[in-house]
């Protein structure tokens, strides 16, 4: 589990079914890459209060009730719920992940993550932006331009002190490979060195995961016990 990636979608692997005869050519490239491009937009999409109760899910109940909570539109998140504690929840979908993961595009993914005021201040805005421009039909590399021309120019903030988020539901399928994986609590940083919390060094409980592009540091740490107080097992 050591090569984890940015808000903690994983690495992964891709299962298919195969036909009775053997593929042709194109088949077997479409195998190799299911994902190949997006899917149509009403694929991402969830219904409103389904949407709401899978991203409350990140957190516990004492923090997720008064939280502000973001659904995901066909032009972007909206705020479907104003909340009150400065915690802000959502669920995130596919292009969250790294540039060449494999399931960029897959829309089974779902992500629920609830982040604290630091956190929604200045790393939510990257989420929304990345969204925007996807949703907008802009190609991965021009999603990818644009974000890193947005901190460039300071449009998009840099990471506050202090800025983290729960993980904690057992209910989001952030991975083909692992599906929900394990709860965990992310922190994040601007450009940090992974050796300064000794992180994905052997024995250590902490993952660590740079991301150059975005000059982000973002730190994991596995917890037992999910968001509704069973083990995770």
């Amino acid at each position: 589990m050591r090569r984890m990636k940015v808000h903690c979608i994983s690495l992964s692997a891709f299962m298919f079914v195969g036909g009775l005869s053997a593929p042709g050519p194109a088949e077997a490239q479409d195998a190799k890459q299911p994902y190949a491009s997006m899917a149509p937009v009403d694929e991402y999409l969830m219904a409103r209060d389904a949407e709401v109760a899978l991203a409350r899910s990140a957190a516990p109940d004492a923090i997720s009730r008064d939280a502000t909570v973001l659904a995901l539109g066909r032009l972007g998140y909206e705020t479907a719920i104003k909340g009150k504690n400065g915690f802000l929840c959502m669920v995130e979908r596919s292009w969250t992940g790294p540039i060449d993961d494999p399931d960029f595009w897959n829309p089974r993914l779902r992500a629920p993550i609830c982040l604290n005021a630091a956190a929604a201040h200045s790393y939510v805005p990257r989420t929304i932006k990345k969204t925007e421009l996807i949703l907008a039909g802009r190609t991965k590399a021009q999603m990818m331009e644009a974000i890193v021309a947005a901190i460039d120019k300071k449009e998009l903030p840099e990471v506050e002190p202090g800025a983290m988020c729960y993980m904690l539901s057992k209910q989001g399928y952030l991975s083909s490979r692992d599906g929900h994986w394990h709860p965990h609590l992310m922190f994040f940083f601007s450009s940090t060195d992974p050796a300064a919390w000794a992180a994905n060094l052997p024995g250590s409980p902490i993952f660590a995961f740079n991301d150059s592009w975005e000059h982000l540091t973002i730190f994991l740490i596995p917890l037992r016990q999910w968001s509704d107080g069973t083990e995770d097992h």
